[in-house]
């Protein structure tokens, strides 16, 4: 039986995995530090975005990042407003980052 990271733990490994390969992040909002659903708003810095979700998969199991909204900046911040209006515990992280790279398909990031 493995125990799940609490949500505020998993976001200081993910800051500090992205910090090391020198691509900027930091946290747009602050959820439940035990539980709190985490999204991620990867910003290309050209206009665009993209929202990423964990998602659990009933048939398999296995959870996964998916691609919650993407397009104008302006729309994926519209969806993750939306989103906090209903979800108070959500954090968000947003990653700065012109070649697209987010590290969530990584080993112990994508699980």
């Amino acid at each position: 039986m493995s125990a799940r990271l609490t949500t505020h733990v998993w976001i200081g490994a993910y800051l500090m995995r992205l910090r090391a390969r020198n691509i900027p992040a930091f946290i747009v909002a602050k959820g439940d530090p035990t539980a709190g659903a985490v999204m991620v708003k990867l910003n290309t810095l050209d206009g665009r975005a993209a929202l990423f979700q964990r998602s659990f998969d009933l048939a398999t199991g296995s959870r996964a990042w998916v691609v919650l909204a993407e397009g104008d900046e302006a729309s994926v911040d519209a969806s993750i407003a939306r989103q906090r209006s209903f979800d108070r515990d959500l954090w968000v992280v947003e990653v700065e980052d012109k070649a697209g790279r987010h590290l969530l398909d990584e080993e112990g990031l994508a699980d």
